[in-house]
């Protein structure tokens, strides 16, 4: 285990600094270099430093997750669902509609290669890393999605700060719960699925 000196730099470095460099104009590729070795380092001290073994954890209440998300999601599908029908009616379910092969493939793609790698690094890693830093559960929960919210903030929008903000406090909290990188990998991907597919995907940088 790293030093809480390094640990607070590390956190300010990945989860602040990184994040908001992705905010100003320089080339894409760049971009794309710094996320990925960040990524590499947040992998290497899962394994090398936290010891991860990346098994699926046993003794799972599967039945109690499918119940709380299902209750979650079916409140998101109605505001979020009224939200397109009155503000943007026009890319109601636009893409399951008009795409739907489109729409399979993204759905898989943003499941697998997108919502796994946020989680690894923003509960996973997070967790593992900082929780012992603070002594409120509320106020360690409340940072983790300040700062997944900051992660999107290259979006240049305040309605994607929003969501991904109560995102953030939805996943840290199942996480919280689970212990689980599988199941809030879950929560998360029935929820950005859902937005895509209600209409809302090209706010949330989905292709069209």
């Amino acid at each position: 285990m790293h030093s809480v000196q390094y640990r607070l730099i590390e956190f300010f470095i990945v989860f602040i600094v990184i994040p908001i460099s992705f905010v100003l104009q320089y080339q894409l590729w760049l971009k794309l270099t710094i996320g990925l070795l960040g990524f590499i380092y947040a992998i290497y001290v899962l394994l090398k430093v936290e010891n991860n073994k990346f098994k699926l954890r046993k003794h799972i209440n599967w039945k109690q997750f499918w119940q709380r998300t299902t209750i979650k999601l079916l409140v998101i599908i109605v505001i979020t669902t009224l939200y397109v029908y009155l503000v943007d009616h026009k890319n109601l379910f636009v893409v399951i509609k008009s795409k739907p092969l489109f729409w399979l493939a993204i759905l898989f793609i943003y499941s697998v290669f997108s919502v796994y790698p946020q989680e690894l690094i923003y509960r996973t890693f997070f967790f593992q890393r900082y929780q012992s830093l603070f002594r409120s559960n509320t106020l360690f929960v409340f940072v983790n999605a300040a700062m997944f919210s900051l992660a999107h903030i290259f979006f240049r929008n305040i309605l994607v700060s929003i969501f991904t903000f109560v995102g953030g406090l939805l996943f840290a909290i199942t996480f919280k719960k689970t212990k689980s990188t599988l199941l809030v990998s879950i929560e998360h991907a029935l929820y950005g699925c859902w937005l895509f597919t209600v209409g809302m995907g090209e706010m949330l940088g989905f292709p069209n």
